[in-house]
């Protein structure tokens, strides 16, 4: 049976119509879905970061108290009288004591506030707490010894007006009341009437209290995570999973979130995450609780059921349903009238996806037509756009991928690769110049006592240190470079004297007789440095290398922390 092109085209139409509309239904539901997640994860950033400067602030507000307290007159005359004429300034004791139940009574989540001497081993000389819905004070027999608790010997070693903050734990401490085996941030900052520190003020926060007053304002389904840095869970939804290491067991936040190492491997930057994990959607903020230790802080989460923001989707999944089958019975219906109106369209879009295959290049494409091959094109222009956009980010990685193979990934500096490469066109380009270069072999002295004393932690930060000295006294087109351990090369250019040079490797040299404070320990971080010039010493990049590695053990083996050139020349 033959039939006419028009019939043709009309059912050809109407088919490719209420395909095209079936799926410009699914794309619709599709990207509202999207939408509606990216809508609920950047609400739950936005809260999680709210939650997360409340916290901060309700830390801070705490920090501001604690100055308040060690400040007072109270606090000053008990901590200016020695130990034996304490106990006759009753007056002051109970003024004090008084002070701490108001303060109690105005914050619901501080438990505790202590006067603690650091006299007597470290003796209560007054001692607030919360019991229940009761504010009490311990009684002078009650009062007990704190000294070899860290809130107390750490705040002593600080300066008057700086605040110690724990570890978010577990109290265990029996003295405390409400907060016995409770989850417990203390705060303790020293006092001094002399030179020294001679007593402490500690406050007690309730970790459970705290987010109760915090939470009071976010939706009833929103579940909240915390967790130390180590990703220890802190505060979860299911209160069995917290404090496991209280218990002899860890449960780890990022072994139900992986994006959250991110967080806890940042360097102290606060960086932000938000996944679809299983049932829920979540967002994670990282938190610094002590300014002047950036390895205190907590990674702070909020999460709610991906069913309560679905829901809506599903409405408009029905009602994108019922859209896409009427407008499929108007296509048949219009499809013989349209045919030939469309045939021209159809061929500009097949050219355009044509063209856009070959090149990636974008075609002009009929988006101002109303109809549904207007949708259609609006689309494909859409799928055109996130296409690039997809190949531009492939090739960012691409050349991050590319910097990651050439640098060293401790440090940052130049690899052993890349530092060949840049030696071997420099040796090029003096070859043309007759200009001399230089390469100079850096191995730092008795780094491994380093490592041994005080760990590979601080080892790695004497590392970077010498990195950053490096980098600062070489000049941009200089080349420094990690060869591994504690080994770095530095790949002197554009150089007219070889006297120029000298003065370098003396700069370089006399950067190494000052200490590095490293982490609290001053280090005196000395370094053998070998130097092979360009071309009296070698023509090649190996031999360049290898001469000054044997001069730097010259250096070694002349006493250390000196430097010596190939040809035997050494100060």
């Amino acid at each position: 049976m033959n039939y006419s092109l028009r019939f043709k085209l009309s059912s050809a139409f109407a088919l490719f119509g209420i395909l095209v509309t079936v799926a410009i239904g699914y794309y619709a539901y599709a990207s509202s879905r999207s939408i509606l997640l990216s809508a609920a994860e950047r609400d739950l950033l936005t809260a999680t970061q709210v939650l997360g400067r409340n916290l901060q602030s309700g830390i801070s507000n705490a920090t501001e108290d604690l100055r308040l307290l060690s400040s007072l007159p109270e606090t000053r005359m008990l901590t200016a009288s020695n130990s034996s004429a304490v106990t006759s300034l009753r007056d002051e004791h109970n003024e004090l004591a008084e002070i701490f139940s108001n303060i109690l009574k105005i914050h619901s989540a501080y438990l505790q506030v202590r006067l603690i001497g650091a006299a007597e081993h470290g003796l209560e000389r007054v001692r607030v707490e919360r019991d229940g819905q009761h504010i009490i004070r311990a009684a002078t027999a009650q009062l007990q010894e704190k000294a070899y608790f860290p809130y107390v010997y750490q705040a002593l070693t600080l300066t008057p007006g700086s605040v110690y903050i724990s570890p978010i734990a577990i109290n265990h401490e029996f003295s405390a009341q409400s907060s016995l085996r409770q989850p417990t941030l203390i705060l303790s900052s020293p006092i001094a009437n002399g030179e020294h520190p001679n007593a402490v003020m500690v406050l007690n926060i309730g970790l459970n209290q705290l987010f109760e007053q915090l939470k009071s304002d976010l939706p009833e389904h929103y579940q909240v995570f915390l967790s130390n840095a180590a990703g220890d869970i802190l505060v979860h939804p299911d209160p069995s999973q917290t404090f496991g290491f209280d218990r002899g067991r860890r449960i780890l936040l990022q072994d139900s979130f992986p994006a959250v190492n991110q967080l806890l491997t940042s360097n102290g930057q606060i960086n932000l995450q938000s996944q679809q994990h299983g049932e829920l959607v979540a967002s994670f903020v990282r938190l610094q609780l002590d300014p002047q230790d950036p390895q205190r802080f907590v990674v702070l989460g909020l999460a709610q059921p991906a069913e309560y923001i679905l829901s809506s989707a599903r409405e408009l999944a029905w009602s994108m349903a019922k859209v896409v089958a009427v407008v499929s019975l108007l296509t048949i219906l219009l499809a013989a009238l349209a045919a030939y109106a469309i045939t021209r369209p159809v061929q500009e879009m097949l050219g355009a996806v044509k063209q856009f295959a070959t090149d990636r290049s974008i075609e002009p494409l009929p988006l101002l037509r109303s109809d549904e091959l207007g949708l259609l094109a609006r689309s494909f222009h859409a799928l055109q756009l996130e296409i690039l956009a997809q190949l531009d980010e492939l090739q960012s990685s691409r050349a991050a991928l590319s910097h990651l193979a050439q640098h060293d990934p401790m440090t940052g500096l130049a690899n052993r690769r890349c530092f060949f490469e840049r030696l071997e066109r420099a040796i090029a380009i003096a070859r043309r110049s007759g200009n001399p270069l230089a390469v100079l072999f850096v191995d730092l002295d008795h780094f491994k006592q380093i490592n041994d004393r005080f760990g590979h932690a601080v080892g790695d930060q004497v590392l970077l240190a010498v990195a950053r000295q490096l980098s600062s006294i070489t000049r941009e087109i200089d080349t420094v470079a990690r060869l591994g351990g504690d080994e770095f090369v530095i790949l002197l250019e554009h150089f007219e004297h070889t006297s120029d040079i000298l003065q370098i490797v003396q700069k370089l040299h006399e950067r190494f007789q000052t200490s590095l404070l490293i982490d609290g320990h001053e280090l005196d971080l000395h370094a053998s440095i070998g130097v092979s010039l360009y071309p009296r010493d070698g023509i090649s990049a190996e031999q360049l290398l290898q001469y000054a590695d044997s001069a730097m053990y010259s250096s070694k083996n002349s006493g250390r922390n000196t430097y010596t050139f190939h040809d035997g020349g050494e100060s």
